[in-house]
């Protein structure tokens, strides 16, 4: 199993791109990476159901939830959803709920803070569209490493020893 070290990616790659810290480490799994998927919606978390709902297949979700504080866009049954269906992880520029039951589950999920307030539902936001947040531009395709030091970005999967 590979082992992810961002300080150690950054070294060995330093044309990879570093998200301003942020996010919190939240989920069961503190290191993970995997191909990008993205969602991008507010205060509505229908279209992240929608993604968590298909197979995952070791991919991360990078949700642009507009870095709203104002509710959850992920909880405790979607991120179980995401860990069955074979889902890397979830960076959310936005707020997840449940965290006690996120630290158990079997994913790696960042997020801004959490929120006990759900999100709305009414099926608004765009998939796999470039987001951009925490001054890096993350589109899908990209692949994505995060550990307790951070997030970074690059163009492809990385050669990890």
């Amino acid at each position: 199993m590979t082992t992810i070290i961002t300080p150690d990616i950054c070294d060995e790659y330093p044309e990879v791109a570093v998200l301003d810290p942020m996010l919190l480490n939240v989920g069961g799994i503190e290191a993970f990476g995997g191909p990008v998927r993205t969602v991008k919606c507010f205060e509505d978390n229908s279209l992240v159901k929608q993604a968590i709902d298909e197979p995952g297949e070791g991919a991360i979700l990078v949700v642009d939830a507009g870095g709203s504080t104002r509710c959850a866009m992920l909880g405790d049954m979607l991120a179980e959803k995401a860990a069955g269906n074979g889902w890397a992880g979830v960076i959310m520029y936005g707020c997840v709920r449940d965290v006690d039951e996120l630290a158990e589950t079997e994913l790696g999920i960042q997020a801004l803070a959490a929120h006990p307030r759900k999100s709305e539902k009414r099926g608004e936001g765009q998939r796999d569209t470039p987001v951009t947040f925490g001054g890096v531009t993350i589109s899908p395709g990209q692949w994505l490493y995060a550990d307790n030091n951070g997030v970074v970005i690059s163009e492809r999967q990385l050669s990890l020893g």
